[in-house]
Parts: structure tokens; sequence; C-alpha cells
């Protein structure tokens, strides 16, 4: 029997094991229900939270084209200063926060730091000066830092990996969500410019800061910690929920020559030993890069999508508004795209269609004449958040996916998004305001990451590609059989049993 019908023979057993196993062990849970329960209790309360957590960290963009830099007397250099220090915190505090959250409460942890950077935000409506704004970024991107990355991981400790892409996506689509909803609150803010004798920039700052801040009060009621402790499910269904994400791994014990197959558990230990499997991993560098090649167009688009449409040719009030309908596509595109994802198991298939599309949207609006053909530059922005919002849980899905121990995972996803948000302080440099309209140097750059983003598809396939098919070899000649479960739970994703998803 080939490698490939071995494993395909131990995939069917395995899942005939599992359901066979729920059915006597837990014989009246309904799995789509208890998973409908579970997503309308956790994912509608963490999409509200990083809207606001996306909103207040991009709406700087939209208050400057409100006359921001005019009123504080900033040069271009130092806006794009202000942009980039957020990254410096917000990149360094990302892997403690990952190794926090298992140990403290997130009901706690996600609401406290939300609270915190509520009142920055506010604080951010009445500085007077570079300094001022300076320190406001600072701050800001220390108390964002643990949100984003704590809220992925948390995600882990309830979904078994075949779910987590879709909901990754429902509560990141929230950021496109959030650039729509920020064009359009504040082309209505703008609006109360002389209210209170503040300029209207400053009303944006403050009424969005205050509206985090009562939002972080009421998530302490709302947010929920983990399966074990989760009231709103009865005890058979948290008992359910633990068991599906104990045995939540690919690794199997697998016989050679019986074909039988044996869950392994999935491990658990918060052990400095998990830390360093992370850092030694091969796979985290090229996903780290991977993320950065996506992350690094996204910033662009939070921070100056505002800016290119205005120098197309609108107002600020009419640039605020058509920025809205492109977050809109990214939106819908995010969702789509990962129900199919989760729904196929495609993963590296369809990040290259997401590439594409922002490969020739960018490229559309480095070489097509912002003056003389302004709609081809606007048509461009829709393509690359086609190819964006979709790809950014796409990428965090697949180390997701490919790295087993929950520990271990925690630190990966800690240092692929740590990175990647490090590398986000590119984007706040390369487009500079005497390169408008066309903004060839920042658009220029932007290829270049995404050039970088399919050699990683390229790298790490062809490093799954080969791992995958050295592991099927060894269990298929019975090299494998001499380890003991606990021995394949504590080498995770090592495990010869571990097959990469592509």
């Amino acid at each position: 029997m080939s490698t490939h019908s071995v494993r395909d023979s131990v995939t069917h057993s395995l899942k005939e094991d599992a359901e066979i196993h729920i059915q006597s062990v837990h014989p009246t849970i309904n799995e789509k229900k208890v998973t409908r329960k579970i997503d309308l209790r956790i994912v509608p309360i963490l999409s509200i939270l990083y809207l606001m957590s996306f909103l207040d960290r991009g709406n700087i963009g939209n208050a400057n084209i409100e006359g921001l830099s005019t009123d504080l007397g900033l040069t271009g250099p130092q806006y794009n200063m202000c942009l980039t220090v957020f990254f410096f915190t917000y990149s360094v505090f990302e892997v403690p926060s990952n190794m926090m959250l298992k140990r403290l409460k997130p009901s706690i942890w996600l609401p406290a730091i939300m609270v915190a950077w509520g009142i920055v935000m506010t604080l951010m409506g009445i500085v007077q000066n570079y300094g001022g704004m300076l320190a406001t970024r600072i701050f800001l991107g220390l108390t964002e830092a643990g949100l984003f990355p704590g809220v992925t991981y948390y995600l882990t400790l309830w979904y078994p990996r075949r779910d987590i892409q879709f909901r990754t996506a429902m509560f990141f689509s929230a950021a496109s969500v959030a650039g729509a909803f920020s064009g359009l609150l504040a082309f209505g803010i703008g609006k109360m410019d002389g209210v209170g004798n503040l300029e209207g920039w400053r009303w944006i700052f403050i009424l969005e800061g205050i509206a985090t801040t009562l939002i972080a009060a009421l998530s302490f009621f709302l947010v929920v910690d983990f399966p074990d402790t989760a009231k709103f499910l009865t005890d058979e269904e948290r008992e359910w929920v633990l068991w599906r994400l104990k045995y939540d791994t690919n690794s199997r014990k697998t016989n050679s020559a019986s074909q039988q197959a044996i869950m392994v558990e999935e491990n658990d230990s918060h052990s400095w030993d998990e830390v360093k499997k992370a850092i030694m991993d091969p796979q985290l560098y090229p996903q780290c890069l991977l993320y950065s090649a996506v992350l690094v167009p996204l910033y662009g688009v939070s921070l100056f999508l505002p800016t290119i449409v205005k120098n197309l040719g609108y107002s600020s009030e009419g640039a605020q508004l058509m920025t809205i309908p492109i977050y809109a596509v990214g939106a819908i595109a995010s969702i789509v795209q990962a129900w199919v994802s989760d729904r196929y198991g495609w993963r590296s298939p369809l990040l290259v269609f997401n590439f594409c599309c922002m490969f020739i949207g960018y490229m559309l609006a480095m070489n097509v004449s912002a003056v003389r053909n302004p709609s081809a530059t606007y048509a461009g922005c829709y393509l690359v958040a086609l190819g964006l919002y979709p790809g950014i849980p796409a990428v965090i899905s697949w180390l997701s996916n490919n790295t087993a121990g929950t520990y271990k995972r925690g630190v990966s996803m800690g240092m692929q998004i740590g990175f990647g948000n490090l590398c986000g302080a590119i984007a706040s440099q390369i487009y500079r305001s005497k390169d408008a309209p066309q903004f060839k140097l920042g658009h220029g750059i932007e290829v270049m990451f995404i050039c970088i983003g399919f050699i990683c598809i390229f790298v790490l396939n062809l490093y799954y590609y080969l791992v995958n098919r050295n592991r099927r070899r060894m269990v298929a000649e019975g090299k494998a059989d001499d380890l003991t479960v606990t021995q394949l739970s504590e080498m995770g994703d090592k495990s010869p049993h571990f097959i990469y998803s592509h």
C-alpha cells in the first residue's frame, strides 16, 4: 500500500473513531447547535472589540484630512513619525500578551487593556503639538498590543483547527467594517468643527475614545473565559468542547501493520521548552515574512486610503465617503473566502489568489496616471481590498493549523503577529505627501512586499511537501510504531504522524 493510501486509511479510521466516541460518550450532543451557541457568545463581542481597536489606530488618517497636521503644525515627516512610533510598542508587547492571556482571565485582560487605550484615544483629542501626538501614539501602541494576538490565540482555545479561519475572518472583518465606519463617522463628526472651541478632528478622537471606554466597561461582563468555566454551556456540552480541543491534532499513533489510529492529546505544557520549540521551528520565519507581506499593505490602506482617495480629486467629505464601499468589499470577501477555506481545507491556493489581486491593484495604482485616469487608481483600491482583507485570517490560520501544542501555538502566533506589525511601521513612512497623487514610492514598496509573499508561499509549500513525504514514508515503513502516545504529544507538530496542511 502506498504512503498516501496509508495516510488516507488512517484519516478515515480516525474520523470513524471520533464519530463513534462522540456518539457513545455524548449521545445527545448536536455539534452544529453547540458550535452555533459558542459563535453567538464569542464572535460578536470579539468583533466589537476589534472594530474599536482598528477604528482607534486608523482614525488618525481621517483626522489628518480634516486638518490635524495643519492645526498642530506637523510637517510631512513628523506626521509619518507619529504613525510609525505606534508600531514599536505595539510589536514589542504582543508576545508577552499571548503568554499572559492563558494565565489570566480573558474577561479581565481584554477589557482592561481596552479601557487603557480608550483613555489614551480620548486624550489624543487634546494634544497641542508634535510631542504630545507622538507620546499618545506610543502609549496607544502599548495598550492596544494585546488585543489582536490575544483574540486570535483565544479562538484556538475554543475552536478546532478546521473551524478557525472562518471565525478569525468573522472578527477580523471588523477591521474592514471599521475602515468604512471610520469614514462615515469622520464625515459626521467633522461637522462638529468649532463645537466647544475645538476643531472637528479633535472630536473624532474624543468621541471615539469615549465610546471605546464605555464598550470596554460593558465587555467586563460579556467576554467569557475558557470552555471549562463557560456557564452558558451545559455540563455535557463543556465536556464535549474540551474533548474536541484535547484531541484537536492530526498527529495519531498508527500501527503500520493494523493501520489502527489512536488519537493523541494536544500538548498543554506551559514550560519554557515550548517557547524554545516555537523559536526553533523552521516554518515560523517564512510565516512571519508572509504575514508581513500582507500586513504592510493593510496598514498602507488603513492609514493612507483617505489621503490617496482625496488626491484623486475629491473633497475631504467626498473622500471619507468614497472609502466606505472599498472596505465593504474587503469584509464580504474575507468572510466568503474563510468559509470556502475551512469547508475545503484550502489555505495556500487562496492566498495565491489574494496576492495576485493585490499585485494587480497596486500595479494599476502605480502605473496608470492618477490625474488623467483617477478611476483606475480607485478600481485598484478595490482589487487590493479584495486580496488584502481575506489574506490576513488566511495567513494566521495557516500557521495555527500547522502548529501543535497550545502554548507553542500561542508563542508562535504572537511572534508572527508581532514581527508583522513591526514591519507595519514601514507602511507609515512610504506614503509621503510630496509623492501625491501618484504615490509611486509607496505603491512600489507594497508591490515588493507582495512579491516577498509569493516567495514565502512557494518556500512553505515546498517545505511542507518534503516533510510530509518523509513522514508518510516513516509511517508506512513502521519506523514510528515504537513511539508512545505521550512522546507523540510532546513532539507536537514534529511528530511523524503530524501532516502539515497546504
